[in-house]
């Protein structure tokens, strides 16, 4: 069986820019660390969260060579996306080449076929290395639903599918994939306003967004939730809540990159078609983020 490296809370790390919109690589490793030093299991890049679509594939490359550096042995598992399948084929080879240990397999960007067509496509980036990959299922954003019964046939056909990111917003899919296949695949929360909802219905493993600005708080929420520690989880889960749900909206990159520059850890910067929000949505969201840093726990550890 292939070795299964998702787990524990893994950050959708942002992609941070210079003014002159350029990844820059020097935050971009120091942040990864700081993720690590903080107890994250290891580093997703090149997400939805991390602008994937927007950067080219010497980018996307780059990217994955600074986090292996930067990781310091900790794993470096690089979302597979692009609107064709031999690109995405093209992608994972280069980026397991550049030291990835294993993938998040999206369905192809912009095409929105029969779920036919994205299981061909997935099942060409899982069949092109033997690394281990987790399959992104993320319903509203992708226009594809990966079903219980789907990621069944999908695991039956390719050993080194180990994992699911679950981001329909229902947790019954984690019990429904579980009461199917048992232990075969680690099922990951994918959304950060379920985390605690995903675990009580058995995920082992949170691929995490507010993350990037609230790690040591976002690591001990899963610990808790993991050790069944309910009334201590609720309560920081509580606090947490309004920060974690900026995470479920159209302009989820924008907002969390916000967080990230009103804590000190990163700039607004995004690249364009995005620009940072503006109007009612910044107002409520400082608002919102204002409040939280306030009342943010002391005791987390």
């Amino acid at each position: 069986m292939t070795s299964q490296p998702f787990g524990g809370v893994l950050p959708a790390i942002t992609t941070p820019f210079t003014d002159a919109d350029v990844v820059d690589h020097e935050f971009l490793a120091r942040h990864a660390q700081w993720q690590l030093d903080q107890g994250c299991a290891g580093i997703i890049p090149l997400g939805s969260l991390g602008e994937g679509a927007t950067l080219d594939v010497d980018e996307k490359v780059a990217v994955v060579k600074t986090l292996v550096a930067a990781a310091r042995g900790k794993p470096v598992l690089p979302g597979i996306a692009a609107p064709g399948t031999r690109a995405a084929v093209d992608l994972a080879l280069a980026a397991e080449r550049a030291g990835a240990r294993g993938f998040m397999v999206l369905p192809p960007y912009v095409h929105k076929g029969p779920l036919r067509e994205a299981v061909a496509h997935v099942s060409a980036v899982l069949g092109a290395t033997s690394l281990p990959c987790m399959l992104y299922n993320n319903p509203p954003a992708y226009g594809v639903d990966f079903a219980p019964a789907c990621i069944a046939e999908l695991a039956a056909a390719h050993d080194n599918l180990v994992a699911v990111k679950e981001s329909s917003g229902d947790a019954r899919r984690v019990t429904a994939v579980r009461a199917l296949l048992g232990e075969r695949l680690a099922m990951l929360v994918g959304m950060d306003d379920m985390v605690v909802e995903g675990v009580a219905a058995g995920a082992s493993g949170w691929v995490a967004g507010l993350v990037n600005a609230f790690p040591r708080e976002s690591v001990r929420l899963f610990d808790l939730a993991r050790a069944g520690r309910r009334e201590e989880a609720l309560a920081l889960y509580r606090w947490f809540l309004p920060l974690l749900r900026l995470d479920t909206v159209p302009e989820f990159v924008q907002l969390i990159k916000l967080v990230q520059a009103k804590v000190g850890c990163g700039a607004e910067r995004v690249r364009l078609p995005r620009t940072p929000v503006q109007g009612a949505l910044r107002v409520e969201a400082l608002a919102t983020i204002e409040r939280a840093l306030r009342q943010r726990p002391e005791d987390v550890s």
